[in-house]
């Protein structure tokens, strides 16, 4: 039998291990979200003096305008084509006189940015004193020969946002292709990869499933500007029939620069992404387009929301947070999608209350945007496994059906993202020997 000096000392000590146990587990529950927001409060971020670049367009128009002198000119552009003082690249063609600026290609979106997603454009009359206009986007997506008929020379200039299946880039290879058949030359004023061109991420694209968001074996963040991407599809002939084709650089640009790093005046390149930042986070959501949970489409916040009415928002998040993911927090989020007008496809439950999760970048240096779209849709695969369906579009965003079959499989985010990262290596090769900044 123990005595009553053996009991307290008994009594004591358990006390403890009670004590010390909570206070474990209680720090174990801490929000995760919260600790990162802490470390991100208190983390000092320089603000550094913009670097001074100019376009190929500036480049073209101030330093090698004999290039275009007495030329029939295609120009294939849209609302991101502008000089230094934001003026469209059109106004500047035609102020010059041995310019015949004949007809204007619009990608998807339209020339003045004015179309959603997936909507149809048409241009029936002329446009504020412009040449004839027309749309690359719909049933035609490639110039016709008669389109192209007396033109000397095809001048593509468009801000890319650096994610394989935003299609102005498909629109580049087609319209390449034309120019090889009809051997037009083509010059490519180049413009800054806004999310850097020293990314790289995401899986090849298996040509089999070639789609007009999809149409280069390129991984999904790409790493390259306009410039170098038409480089390398000549060279690698990944068009038939490649035109004659000159790079007009950018000067000043290097690629560890994100698009604020430099002087440069940002315009939407499509209704939206709206920002910097939306640009980011797009190439990894965007793959929440290929499952039925909206990706935030009829909301101020497309792509930095995603949710659907049958998650549980303050859970996802929690789950997502205890990955611990590079350089990102993930918080609760309740929205209702609404329609935008004109828009060809309705947002993912429009009218419903949705919830879900908000995506903040904290440090976009260490930042992953495949790694977090994967483990987005792979969290919520784990947490309502009835209610998580795939598109046929996934196979397409993914660049094959190996997403879907193996989260479906319970495979882990983590071997996914390595098997995809295993492809890059000839990529890597094929950017190194064509890359010219």
């Amino acid at each position: 039998m123990f005595d009553s000096k053996s009991s307290i000392k008994i009594f004591f000590i358990y006390a403890l291990i009670i004590f010390l146990s909570n206070f474990v587990l209680s720090q174990t529950n801490i929000d995760v979200h919260q600790i990162q927001q802490e470390q991100h409060r208190n983390k000092f971020n320089p603000i550094g003096e913009k670097v001074s670049v100019l376009t190929g367009l500036d480049i073209l128009l101030n330093q090698q305008i004999e290039i275009v002198k007495n030329k029939s000119i295609a120009l294939v552009t849209n609302h991101t084509g502008t000089d230094k003082n934001g003026i469209p690249n059109y106004i500047r063609l035609m102020e010059i006189e041995s310019v015949d600026l004949k007809v204007v290609f619009s990608p998807e979106h339209g020339l003045f940015g004015e179309a959603a997603a997936g909507e149809k454009v048409t241009y029936t009359e002329k446009k504020r004193d412009l040449p004839r206009v027309v749309s690359l986007y719909g049933k035609l997506k490639k110039p016709t020969k008669s389109m192209l008929a007396d033109i000397d020379l095809i001048l593509y200039d468009i801000q890319d946002i650096g994610a394989r299946f935003y299609t102005y880039i498909s629109t580049l290879g087609l319209v390449m292709e034309t120019a090889g058949e009809l051997k037009i030359p083509i010059i490519v004023l180049d413009r800054p990869n806004p999310i850097r061109g020293d990314r790289i991420e995401g899986p090849i694209l298996n040509m089999d499933y070639k789609s007009f968001v999809g149409y280069y074996p390129i991984p999904i963040q790409y790493g390259l500007t306009i410039g170098e991407l038409a480089n390398v599809i000549v060279k690698e002939k990944w068009i038939p029939n490649s035109p004659k084709l000159q790079i007009i650089k950018l000067q000043g640009w290097s690629r560890d620069m994100w698009f604020d790093d430099t002087n440069l005046s940002w315009v939407k390149p499509s209704p939206n992404i709206p920002d910097l930042e939306t640009a980011i986070i797009y190439p990894g959501v965007c793959l929440v387009e290929g499952t039925n949970m909206s990706e935030g489409r009829g909301t101020l916040n497309p792509f930095k929301i995603v949710g659907a009415p049958w998650i549980n928002g303050e859970q996802l998040s929690q789950e997502l947070n205890r990955i611990n993911l590079s350089g990102v927090i993930f918080k609760p989020a309740i929205f209702t999608p609404v329609e935008i007008p004109n828009m060809a496809i309705k947002p993912k439950y429009m009218g419903a209350e949705c919830s879900g999760i908000e995506i903040t970048i904290v440090d976009r240096n260490i930042y992953k945007s495949i790694s977090v779209g994967v483990h987005l849709i792979s969290t919520v695969q784990s947490l309502y496994p009835d209610s998580l369906k795939f598109l046929a579009s996934i196979d397409r965003l993914w660049g094959s059906n190996s997403l879907a079959t193996q989260i479906k499989s319970n495979n882990s985010a983590n071997l996914i993202l390595t098997s995809a990262g295993d492809q890059l290596n000839n990529y890597l090769k094929i950017k190194r020997r064509y890359k010219i900044y």
